[in-house]
C-alpha cells in the first residue's frame, strides 16, 4: 500500500499536540508538511468526524486537538484515515476456473483482516504525547 494519508494525519496531529491550545490554520500546518492546504484540510475533516480534533471556520478559524494527546492513541488516528487495509487490496477478478483464483480473495481477506488487527492493537499501545515528546 503506497499511501500517506496516516502519516499526513499523524504530522498533523503532532503538530497540533505541541501547539496545545493554540489554533493552527490548514496553511500554516500545510507549509509543516509541504503539501496544499486543501489536503490538509480534507484529512482534517476525517480527524473532526472521528472525534480527535475541534475546528473553527472564519477569520480566526483553525484546528485544535479535542483532548489532551495522551489520551489519544495512534490507532485512534489510523482508523480515522485509514481507506484499506495495511497489505492493500484484494485481486479484483481473479480466475474462478483455476484452483488458487476461485479461493484466493477468501484466504486473502483472512490475512489482511489479521494483518490490520495486529497493526491496531499495536498502535493502541501507543499514544499521541509519547509521540510527540521523541521531538522535544
Amino acid at each position: 500500500m503506497n499511501n500517506t494519508r496516516f502519516s499526513t494525519a499523524l504530522h498533523i496531529m503532532t503538530l497540533l499536540g505541541q501547539s496545545e491550545d493554540e489554533v493552527l490554520t490548514s496553511e500554516w500546518m500545510a507549509g509543516s508538511i509541504n503539501i496544499n492546504p486543501v489536503v490538509v484540510r480534507k484529512e482534517l475533516g476525517f480527524l473532526k468526524e472521528a472525534g480527535l480534533v475541534i475546528s473553527r471556520k472564519g477569520k480566526v478559524g483553525g484546528s485544535l486537538l479535542s483532548r489532551n494527546p495522551e489520551k489519544i492513541s495512534l490507532a485512534d488516528i489510523y482508523n480515522a484515515v485509514k481507506n484499506s487495509e495495511v497489505l492493500g487490496k484484494k485481486n479484483n477478478q481473479p480466475n474462478p476456473s483455476c484452483s488458487i483464483g476461485k479461493n484466493i480473495n477468501f484466504h486473502l481477506n483472512e490475512l489482511f483482516v489479521e494483518t490490520d488487527q495486529m497493526v491496531i492493537q499495536f498502535l493502541g499501545k501507543k499514544n499521541l504525547k509519547d509521540f510527540i515528546d521523541q521531538f522535544v
